[in-house]
């Protein structure tokens, strides 16, 4: 669809959009800058996201194969090449296949020791939680001791001070401190 300037009466861009200037990235970094920049000025527009790429899996080996060569006299010309793709190819398969099994054992043997080092972890942390029980269980003890320590030194003063008190009415009732004078 063209639009048709009413300056001129042309063909030509849309009235609402501007021309950008063409600007050329000299480094990497300027050059996913103006990719930003440019994903920016539409927030709304979805950014591509590209998929993963399918790992490399090799053509499965023929179920049944029927004319079996070797690179022995009595093949033809062709044979051999043929023979040789043949072989190449199974190469591949079996490197392949070598690999995937050092990868599965690698990767078992990483969970192996992601499991052992939680594991210890977790005992360092079980033995570091009952040492800092055990100190807790000191410290409550050793406050207990000093409340029940000052209960019975409390108990021992108010009962020396209830001896004085009872001293002190005792010796109030039998004579007055002080003389009471007329007023």
């Amino acid at each position: 669809m063209a639009v048709i300037n009413e300056k001129d009466g042309r063909p030509g861009k849309q009235p609402g959009k501007e021309s950008q200037p063409l600007i050329i990235a000299k480094t990497p970094a300027e050059e996913q800058r103006l990719k930003l920049e440019r994903l920016m000025r539409n927030p709304n527009k979805p950014a591509p996201i590209p998929d993963r790429p399918k790992e490399w899996n090799p053509r499965a080996p023929p179920e049944f194969v029927r004319d079996v060569m070797g690179s022995s006299a009595g093949a033809g010309s062709g044979e051999f090449h043929v023979y040789r793709h043949l072989r190449r190819r199974e190469y591949q398969r079996q490197d392949f296949l070598d690999k995937m099994t050092e990868k599965q054992k690698m990767d078992l043997d990483y969970l192996d020791k992601v499991s052992d080092n939680q594991q210890a972890a977790d005992e360092r942390t079980a033995k570091r939680r009952k040492k800092r029980e055990k100190l807790k269980q000191k410290k409550l003890m050793a406050k207990k001791a000093k409340q029940d320590a000052n209960k019975d030194s409390e108990k021992s003063s108010s009962s020396s001070e209830e001896d004085d008190q009872e001293r002190e009415a005792e010796d109030d009732a039998e004579a007055p401190s002080f003389v009471m004078g007329k007023r």
